[in-house]
């Protein structure tokens, strides 16, 4: 079986200038040539996997896997599969035996997105082949020997996380050995010229231009989608307006304009179920499911499919966005 993810062709590219995203850099190089846990943390789509590539791409381990598993998008039931691998006959549907992921980045770099979501009973687990090195399968009797560099990534405060009870505080210092924060992107504004120029010359379609007004009036911006909504701004800019030199008006329409953040609209079109007729059952459950679907989707869209901005959104919390998106196979989109 093929991993899932292997050394990217193309080398990350962490952009800016910006003292928050040097220090970020130099902190990169140091830690690379180490096998050391790293732990990145900061706001959704500020670039964390981007980190995570880095420290694999410098590193003596560049030519082995990196293997990326986002622990929020896995449906429990599912995920000690997906990390540990199984065996065959371990459970219904396990017909043959199946590498996890700490397997398939042996000799690599293992890099677990959303480790704040992971829960509890896994955390127990994860603890173990840190302390010990050795994976024991689903349904398997030995244990055997790993070599991963691992990398975690969160935009949960683990130490709030740790007070609560909801992240084991050993597992904690395990994974955060050095941490490195990535500052959203409001942080770092005098970035957004150079993320904007990156962006568009990235494009596959004629590349769109900024003028100096634009580019100040979307460094002014707050971004709360962080470096993902910037891009998917230049990729929108993109589409509607290939080759076109963007001004501050444009700009404001393509930011402000039928994608600006209000509120979520009143209705959504929904699935047709045909018409409800006298006598026959209804499947309710069913279309309460249409209706969480459509609007956790457009609220995923309006957020550029941040979590936390979406959760808000809705009037839920974090958690509960997410078991609804396990629950209705909601894929959220894979951080920049």
């Amino acid at each position: 079986m093929k991993a899932p993810a292997s050394p990217p062709t193309k080398l990350a590219e962490l952009i800016g200038a910006s003292p928050a995203i040097v220090k970020v850099r130099a902190l990169v190089d140091q830690l690379a040539a180490s096998s050391v846990s790293v732990l990145v943390t900061g706001p959704s789509g500020s670039g964390k996997e981007v980190v995570a590539q880095l420290l694999h791409q410098r590193s003596s381990r560049a030519a082995k896997p990196f293997v990326a598993i986002n622990c929020a998008a896995i449906p429990r039931d599912l995920l000690e599969s997906e990390i540990f691998g199984h065996e065959a006959g371990s459970f219904t549907g396990a017909a043959k035996a199946r590498r996890g992921r700490f397997e398939l980045a042996d000799t690599g770099t293992l890099f677990l997105d959303e480790i704040g979501d992971m829960p509890a009973e896994f955390q127990v687990k994860l603890l173990r082949i840190l302390e010990t090195r050795l994976v024991e399968r689903v349904g398997g009797m030995l244990a055997f020997p790993v070599d991963v560099r691992l990398i975690a990534a969160t935009n949960v405060d683990l130490a709030e996380a740790v007070a609560s009870g909801r992240f084991r505080e050993d597992l904690f210092y395990r994974l955060a050995v050095v941490e490195i924060r990535l500052p959203g992107l409001a942080e770092r504004a005098s970035d957004v010229p150079l993320l904007l120029e990156h962006f568009a010359r990235n494009s596959e379609r004629p590349r769109v231009g900024f003028t100096a007004g634009a580019t100040d009036y979307l460094a002014s911006q707050p971004w709360r989608g962080n470096v993902r909504e910037l891009r998917n701004f230049v990729a929108r800019a993109t589409a509607l307006h290939p080759g076109a030199l963007v001004d501050r008006t444009l700009a404001a329409t393509l930011l402000h304009g039928e994608r600006h953040i209000l509120a979520l609209p009143t209705t959504l079109p929904l699935p047709d179920r045909g018409p409800w007729r006298d006598g026959e059952p209804i499947d309710l459950k069913a279309v309460l499911d249409d209706v969480e679907q459509a609007y956790i989707r457009d609220a995923l869209g309006r957020t550029a499919g941040g979590i936390a901005g979406s959760a808000r959104l809705l009037g839920l919390r974090r958690t509960t966005l997410i078991e609804k998106m396990r629950r209705l196979q909601i894929e959220r989109p894979a951080d920049c």
